[in-house]
């Protein structure tokens, strides 16, 4: 949800660890063991992990328990998939959320209707081709499909936000024990992604998380709130939450701001 890593690279096939064997590679303390990954610390000064792999359930569920997370270099969907675990690494507290009065009147307004796990698909799409996305979009066909299958699992969750009848934005990520990963946000209406934010977060502070990942610090998402921690301090922060046994539920909980 932060930008994407691959966007500030200057160049466009980084020195990295291609994907192999991870024998004889410490795990981090707290984290379960890697199946498919090297540690996020062997990264590259742009956060790049690996190249290669899959995206099926397996490959990301590893990836998301150690920090990971996958981002094409470009749209055409070609070359092996890009793993990246940068640092630092952009957050949002769940305490933290920068709210204004305007968008707090706007939540409480009536004006959007907000659900969750509505429209799954209707999200995704909407962040692959919102305004300004057209022709550099990292939510390529490959990626879509891979998220969908982790929503058919139980893992990728939406918020949607609707005006009238249509969807005007949303979000989507990824949830495992008491960490969220939101990967994208779009909005067609004003406002409505930040709607999307705000509800989320009142959410996962009622049921129990403990981490929202952003995976990069803008200055967007820092007027909200977000800040930046290291990669260590993630990780450790990442090994907690996943250890709780909380879930995302059906409907949406919590008080808003």
């Amino acid at each position: 949800m932060g930008g994407g890593p691959a966007h500030g690279t200057t160049h466009r096939w980084p020195n990295a660890i291609s994907i192999g064997s991870t024998a004889g590679m410490k795990n981090i303390e707290g984290l379960p063991p890697r199946r498919f990954f090297p540690p996020p610390d062997l990264a590259d000064p742009d956060g790049l992990v690996a190249l290669g792999g899959s995206l099926s359930p397996e490959w990301l569920l590893d990836a998301y328990q150690h920090g990971i997370f996958p981002w094409p270099f470009c749209e055409d969907d070609e070359g092996p998939m890009a793993w990246w675990s940068p640092d630092p690494r952009g957050i949002i507290e769940l305490d933290g959320l920068r709210v204004s009065r305007r968008l707090r009147r706007t939540c409480r307004s009536g004006k959007f209707r907000v659900t969750c796990d509505q429209d799954f698909q209707g999200v995704i799409h909407g962040c692959a081709t919102a305004s300004g996305r057209v022709g550099q979009t990292w939510i390529t066909p490959r990626m879509i499909g891979a998220y969908t299958r982790m929503h058919r699992l139980g893992y990728a969750h939406s918020i949607e936000v609707w005006h009238e009848g249509q969807l005007a934005g949303g979000l989507y990520g990824v949830a495992l024990g008491g960490l969220f990963a939101a990967e994208s946000k779009f909005y067609r209406i004003r406002d409505a992604s930040k709607v999307a934010l705000v509800y989320l977060v009142a959410h996962l502070r009622s049921r129990g998380y403990t981490l929202l990942d952003i995976q990069l610090l803008t200055p967007h998402t820092a007027r909200l709130g977000a800040v930046a921690i290291p990669r260590r301090e993630y990780l450790a922060r990442l090994a907690e939450a996943i250890s709780l046994e909380v879930g995302f539920g059906q409907a949406l909980e919590g008080e808003l701001p």
